[in-house]
Order: structure tokens, then C-alpha cells, then sequence
């Protein structure tokens, strides 16, 4: 290509497509970790093969195809991810044991900054909304019951606004195969659609208000008010553990036993996966000021705090996210 001349011109050109690369690879994949992996595969590859690229397509286009097909072979053993209220069912507190599975079982959070377009303001709302729905845990726990090329056509369809004849292109099929394509994957999420959430983008008065009793009734340990912030119906899951709690009754429960732990936790917020999201740190066990303990993912359905997804593996997510290692005590 005359106009990627040199290395330095080649790889600006390629870098610019690292964000909304990152966002597609994250909803075939699943993981944050594995989506980076597969966006720097695809740069490497494109990179390399830079001259064979003739310009029949957009160079967006092409880098589209190899990331597919990236994330096609990694997808290629049939694993998918999963959250842990999609491998069993709610544990009552009282027998309820911690057990963990593998990293690999897990849906992964995203910071909404390494996926999401970095110009919110001259998105269109509508497309803004769907593409913040459409990293929300719910969403892509939903994407992992689709088989892998199915999941492409409705990601690229859907929610990136191809057009049917240009992921025929990238897919080497034809039209009529991607139409039946979107509508297999279209019945399939309608058999078993991704629970509703309020959207959050940006938070309402009432939903601010209502995080900030959160929080205050979580680092003041007050189970009463904690209980009038929740649904009845609300969900705390705790991965790498495969329990899952539901109920408002039973997640205070929790709280009073085993994750009694929590007294005295400070979070900070953040946001994750599209939603409001906190840092949870522990008192420090040293004494001095709080240490990592929980990436905390809210849900909030009519008012109330649905769901709860503390993701407790901080040596990954932590810095992922840029979130300090240790907060410092009142003295610090």
C-alpha cells in the first residue's frame, strides 16, 4: 500500500482500529484477557501481510476478517464461558460452600475505556445504547450459547451495523447464509433472553442516590438498610467460586456469616462491563489502610440493586482496570 509506506505510517494506521477491535473480540470471546491476545494477533498478522493487501476492501474490512478468524480458531474447542448462575442453581445460605473452577470457566470483566468508542458525546445515542448493552455480563452470557460463527453474524449484524452483504464478504459466504445465520441466533437469544437491566449511561438522580445507600449501608456493615437497597430476587456471585446466592434474605445471611470478613470495607467506584461497577478493598491485615478484594458489577432493575457479580481475582483485574493496589488508612 503507497499510501503505508513506512513501518511508523503502518503501524498508526493499524493501532487506530485497536479499541473496536478489542470490543468485538471481547464479545466473541468472552475475555478480556484473551480479546487483547487476539486484537494483538490480528495487528501482527495485518502487519505482516500488509503488501498482499490490494484494496478490493476497506482496510477495516480486512482487519475485521483476520480478527474473525482469529477469534474463530480460538474458539475452536467449543468451551465457552459462562457466569455461575448459568451452571447451577442458587445455594441457600446455610449450606452453602465455596468451591472454585478454573479461570478459564468464567465470563471476564471489561473496563468500559478498553472497549467503547473514546467519543461518547458524537455517538449516536441509540448506537451508544447498544453497545453498552451489549457488553453488560447478562448480554454476553447470553453470545456463549451461540455457536461461534452464529455469535459473528449477530455481533457484526446487530451490533456493529454491518450490512448483510458485507459480513457475507467477510465470512467467504453468501447473503442468504448470513440471513439465516442472524435468524438462528436471533431464536436462540429468544429462547433464553439476557435478564433486563436499567441502563445506566449516565446514571440518573435516582440511581446515584440509590449506589450511595449501597454503599454507605455496605462500609457501615448495616444489614437492614443493605437489605432495602436489594431486590427480593437479587443475585451475588462470586467467581473464580461457582456459588451463587439469590435473594435478599440469603445474601445478608452471607454477609453475617462467612462474608462477615467484609466489616470495615471501603469501595470505590468505577465502571465495568457497561454498568456501574466498585472496587471492594479489605481492612488491610497489616493495619494500615485497605487492600484489594473484590471488582463488585451492579445491576439495577426498577429502582433496586439486582445483582451483584464480585469478581474476587484482584491480581488480574485490578490493574487491568488502573485501580490502586492498597488505599491508604486515615493517617496515610
Amino acid at each position: 500500500m503507497s499510501e503505508l509506506a513506512t513501518t511508523e505510517q503502518v503501524n498508526s494506521e493499524l493501532e487506530k482500529y485497536r479499541r473496536e477491535l478489542t470490543g468485538y473480540c471481547y464479545r466473541m470471546l468472552g475475555s478480556s484477557f484473551e480479546a487483547e491476545d487476539a486484537v494483538q494477533d490480528t495487528l501482527v498478522r495485518a502487519w505482516r501481510n500488509i503488501e498482499k493487501f490490494e484494496g478490493r476492501s476497506s482496510l477495516r474490512s480486512w482487519l475485521y476478517r483476520i480478527a474473525t478468524n482469529v477469534c474463530l480458531d480460538m474458539l475452536s474447542a467449543g468451551s465457552r464461558r459462562a457466569r455461575p448462575m448459568d451452571l447451577s442453581g442458587p445455594t441457600p445460605v446455610a449450606p452453602a460452600r465455596l468451591s472454585a473452577r478454573p479461570e478459564a470457566t468464567w465470563l471476564e470483566p471489561v473496563p468500559d475505556g478498553r472497549v467503547l468508542p473514546s467519543a461518547p458525546d458524537a455517538a449516536d445515542p441509540a448506537e451508544r445504547a447498544v453497545e453498552r448493552e451489549s457488553i453488560r455480563l447478562a448480554f454476553m452470557a447470553a453470545l456463549q450459547h451461540l455457536p461461534p460463527k452464529q455469535r459473528a453474524v449477530l455481533i457484526l449484524r446487530e451490533v456493529l451495523a454491518w450490512k448483510a452483504a458485507e459480513v457475507a464478504e467477510l465470512l467467504d459466504t453468501s447473503v442468504a447464509s448470513v440471513n439465516s445465520a442472524l435468524q438462528r441466533a436471533r431464536a436462540t437469544l429468544a429462547d433464553s433472553p439476557p435478564v433486563a437491566s436499567d441502563p445506566a449511561d449516565p446514571l440518573d438522580d435516582e440511581q446515584r442516590a440509590l449506589l450511595e445507600r449501597y454503599v454507605a449501608a455496605f462500609e457501615g456493615y448495616d444489614m437492614e438498610a443493605l437489605k432495602k437497597v436489594l431486590h427480593d430476587d437479587a443475585t451475588l456471585s462470586m467467581p473464580p467460586y461457582d456459588l451463587w446466592l439469590q435473594g435478599h434474605e440469603n445474601i445478608v445471611g452471607w454477609m453475617l456469616g462467612v462474608g462477615s470478613v467484609c466489616r470495615g470495607s471501603r469501595l470505590v467506584p468505577t465502571v465495568a462491563n457497561g454498568m456501574p461497577a466498585f472496587a471492594h478493598y479489605h481492612a488491610a491485615q497489616d493495619g494500615d489502610g485497605h487492600t484489594p478484594w473484590a471488582l463488585m458489577i451492579m445491576e439495577i432493575r426498577d429502582g433496586r440493586i439486582a445483582g451483584i457479580h464480585s469478581f474476587l481475582d484482584t491480581a488480574r483485574w485490578f490493574p487491568l482496570f488502573d485501580l490502586p493496589d492498597r488505599l491508604a488508612g486515615e493517617s496515610g
